[in-house]
């Protein structure tokens, strides 16, 4: 890498590779390095879910939906925030980029029709078949190595290199790898416990489930350089991580119908935040929380594999009624029974809800009964470098940083200014798709004016 690149890309999670790809066949020379041993990030981990408003996929399944409702859905659930004209651009380009992602590059996703997720008033998610973000990576993996573009993994970024205030490079190991633009794709700050109490504080306390790699070089980086930092407070929790198998319970399991209960076999709120938003709520009430639901939700979420394969290790226990299952799993028979009872009466639309829920799903529940112990984690963050439409990085005191991109966790999120009700299904890895692949046309087009 002696010669001057045209795009150097820090970062080989779904946002970097997404940027690599898109530079590449934009005509530009570009490299990606990845500190970690293997590529991948928190975009490994996901469900692989993109929203993809008005896309082709939905118009052939007779869903009408639009960049302008998807604003509405997420503004609902979010607010207004530091990033809402970047909120606008994603929802603008998130169809094209779902259709780029299947039909230009041959990913194996397809769109979801069995749910919504929290957040979104129409199905516009598109994932893959399996649900796993792993498949999404590997292919963004093969297109890049169908290109021959380098990807160096094994390889950490020690530090920017800028000249008369202009980002030039990097340097790693010690020497330096010459840029024209550089794109910071290196995820968040959740696994830097310092940063996570300074921004995140509710939350810091929380078991973290991420990426070990998601240790905040951008937001160091970019503090240095006078960068403007947005929504720093925001972050995306998930409420229910199977204990001790490691693995997300399928949120399906509540969407559909399910409740969590404490040790002492009652409810404490409205699952209906969702599994971001109600993650901080799990762990006020104590280390474990247990999830309640039905065989017919079980085979729903059997479509998933990481809910199968947690299936198959054991995290599910089954009784015939509230009080034999309350003894299964190790908590009170009594407060159980009357949860579900309670819970049950409300989804038959006898009583209003205590906590109250409106969306019930599948419920009333049927028997047999399943139910698997959780506990709350914290996922990666949402706050980040503030960056423009073309996801250049923006200057504390107006401007942008001369050559200096970020997108992904790197970048400020769309999930609201502080904590984790803000989050919608798909918020993390939409902003690393649109905001990598948006860098890396911007640059490209910066490139080919000044030349």
């Amino acid at each position: 890498m002696s010669e001057e690149l045209d795009l150097l890309v820090i970062g080989a999670g779904a946002c970097g590779l997404a940027a690599a790809i898109a530079a590449h066949d934009a005509g530009g020379t570009v490299a990606v390095l990845e500190k970690l041993d293997r590529p991948g990030g928190n975009s490994s981990l996901s469900t692989g879910s993109i929203p993809g408003a008005g896309s082709r996929f939905q118009k052939a399944a007779g869903i009408e939906d639009s960049p302008e409702q998807m604003i509405q859905d997420l503004i609902a659930v979010a607010g207004h925030h530091d990033a809402d004209d970047v909120l606008e651009m994603v929802a603008r380009e998130c169809a094209r980029v779902c259709e780029w992602l299947i039909d230009d590059l041959g990913a194996r996703m397809e769109l979801i029709t069995a749910y919504k997720h929290i957040g979104h008033t129409v199905e516009r998610l598109h994932a893959p078949k399996s649900r796993r973000g792993q498949d999404l990576v590997d292919d963004l993996l093969s297109f890049v190595d169908q290109r021959g573009i380098p990807l160096a993994v094994g390889n950490a970024a020690d530090d920017l290199i800028v000249e008369d205030g202009a980002v030039v490079g990097a340097i790693v190991a010690g020497e330096p790898i010459r840029a024209k633009k550089v794109l910071l794709a290196t995820n968040g700050f959740a696994a830097n416990r310092t940063l996570v109490a300074e921004f995140c504080p509710e939350i810091a306390q929380a078991e973290y489930f991420g990426a070990h790699g998601s240790t905040g070089e951008a937001v160091t980086w970019g503090r240095n350089l006078g960068a403007e930092l947005g929504n720093m407070g925001a972050y995306q929790g998930y409420a229910a991580v199977a204990y001790p198998q490691g693995q997300l319970l399928s949120w399906t399991t509540i969407e559909k119908g399910g409740i969590l209960v404490g040790q002492d076999g009652r409810r404490f709120g409205n699952e209906n935040d969702g599994y971001s938003g109600y993650a901080a709520k799990v762990m006020a009430q104590g280390e474990f929380a247990w999830a309640v639901y039905d065989r017919p939700i079980h085979e729903i979420a059997l479509a998933e594999e990481e809910y199968a394969e947690m299936s198959e290790m054991g995290a599910i226990k089954w009784a015939d009624d509230p009080r034999a299952l309350a003894l299964e799993a190790g908590i009170d028979p009594d407060g159980l029974d009357a949860a579900v009872a309670g819970y049950e009466a409300a989804a038959k639309g006898e009583v209003a809800d205590a906590f109250g829920r409106t969306i019930f799903g599948h419920a009333p529940l049927t028997r047999p009964l399943a139910i698997a112990r959780v506990k709350p984690g914290l996922f990666h963050t949402q706050g980040g470098l503030m960056v423009d439409e073309g996801a250049r990085v923006r200057k504390a005191g107006g401007g942008v940083i001369p050559n200096l991109f970020a997108g992904g966790g790197a970048a400020v999120g769309i999930s609201g200014k502080s904590g984790a009700m803000g989050y919608a299904s798909g918020n993390g890895l939409i902003t690393a798709i649109v905001l990598g692949r948006r860098a890396a046309l911007t640059a490209m087009e910066e490139i080919g004016a000044a030349s």
